[in-house]
């Protein structure tokens, strides 16, 4: 247990192995033994003030997960990120007030992986629940879900979080419990830095911004892209080589293609998160792009709870070649290691953290009995490898 003086707040401590046996079970799917470790923030939702934001440590050589909370007391830090050289982290408490919930600056010591508070700011908007970082990692861009809107902070040398910029979305779309007003899920900058996308849940549009810091303002809209109507388009990717964005349609389960070309989206494909056959509920949430560019990655929450895995065939078209349990309940999120070696799961409602193999030529995944427990985590950032 250590005190944070500027939290105000004990962190607590917890240190796992793999669950069962040890990766030489014949039970086990856990990999050989190698000498690499692995290190993520993980974002999370919070019932109590001794939880926030966690650091998860993963050795396979060691047979070793630990997850330690470095900064208690901060509410709903459902999304945190990290500069370049990790030594700068910003997340948000996803919260609704008066101006809206936080954003929050932090300088991460390396050595230790401790955090002390630099800097918070009002997100401007109810509920913000995505940031994104400009290239320079001189501005952060916030996403407002339940406000609708999008936030710009300038980041000073010390890293104070300076107001700069607010776009409002208007509008809505044709569920009229999910849709009846815009919510903005995500905004990410595209390979160039020169423009950033915006998925609305809520309006059923991809806003695309260009982007100039040098500029007071630095983002203006370009234009406004329909998906179809009662998608929800949730978060996006781009493809190794800029040239196809790639989005999760939440409320559909499905994956759409687009081709990418000075800011502009032509639709390619459409692909669907499901078996043939499935009925229930559906929640698409989040997509990744494999290290190596091979492959792509797609999670999908309510009755499905499953992880899709999608390559490209001869003819360059992308195809489903696995669904996959997630191993718990609503995934949330997940992200893979820098070497592309494995998948961290993070399940909002089995409290847990369940990690994967990847087979590198295949793309497809096998659960490992490698397990962390952990309170609703809902977001990992990959710190190392």
């Amino acid at each position: 247990m250590k005190f944070n003086p500027y939290l105000g707040l004990f962190s607590t401590a917890i240190a796992l192995t793999a669950s069962c046996s040890s990766p030489n079970s014949t039970e086990s799917t856990v990999p050989p033994v190698e000498n690499l470790s692995y290190e993520f923030l993980v974002g999370t939702y919070t019932d109590s003030i001794n939880q926030g934001i966690n650091h998860l440590y993963f050795s396979p050589s060691e047979n070793l997960m630990t997850v330690e909370t470095i900064a208690a007391g901060v509410a709903n830090p459902s999304f945190v990120i990290a500069t370049k050289d990790g030594k700068r982290v910003y997340s948000l408490e996803e919260e609704a007030g008066i101006q809206g919930g936080n954003v929050l600056s932090f300088s991460r010591n390396p050595e230790d992986g401790s955090l002390t508070l630099l800097d918070q700011d009002e997100s401007k908007g109810d509920h913000p629940c995505h940031i994104s970082i400009s290239p320079n990692e001189d501005f952060i861009i916030l996403g407002n879900y339940t406000g609708g809107s999008l936030s710009i902070f300038k980041v000073g040398p010390e890293g104070q979080l300076d107001f700069v910029q607010l776009f409002q979305h208007t509008g809505k779309s044709i569920n009229p419990d999910r849709q009846e007003k815009p919510h903005v899920h995500s905004t990410t900058f595209d390979p160039e830095g020169k423009r950033v996308l915006v998925a609305d849940l809520g309006t059923d549009k991809i806003y695309v911004y260009d982007f100039n810091p040098e500029n007071s303002e630095p983002l203006s809209l370009s234009y406004e892209f329909p998906v179809t109507p009662g998608d929800g388009p949730r978060h996006l990717a781009f493809s190794a080589d800029g040239k196809e964005v790639l989005v999760v349609e939440e409320m559909a389960a499905s994956m759409d293609v687009f081709s990418y070309e000075e800011g502009k989206l032509t639709p390619k494909q459409r692909l669907s998160l499901l078996d043939e056959g499935f009925t229930g509920n559906v929640g698409a949430a989040e997509i990744r792009i494999s290290p190596d560019g091979k492959h792509v990655y797609v999670s999908n929450r309510g009755d499905a709870n499953t992880i899709s895995v999608f390559g490209k065939n001869q003819n360059g078209e992308y195809e489903r070649i696995q669904n996959i349990s997630s191993g718990g309940l609503m995934p949330r999120n997940f992200n893979l290691t820098g070497d592309g070696k494995y998948l961290l799961a993070a399940h909002q409602a089995s409290n847990d953290i369940v990690i994967f193999e990847r087979d590198s030529e295949t793309g497809k995944l096998t659960q490992t009995l490698w397990k962390a427990t952990i309170h609703k985590p809902v977001y990992l950032f990959r710190l190392s490898n």
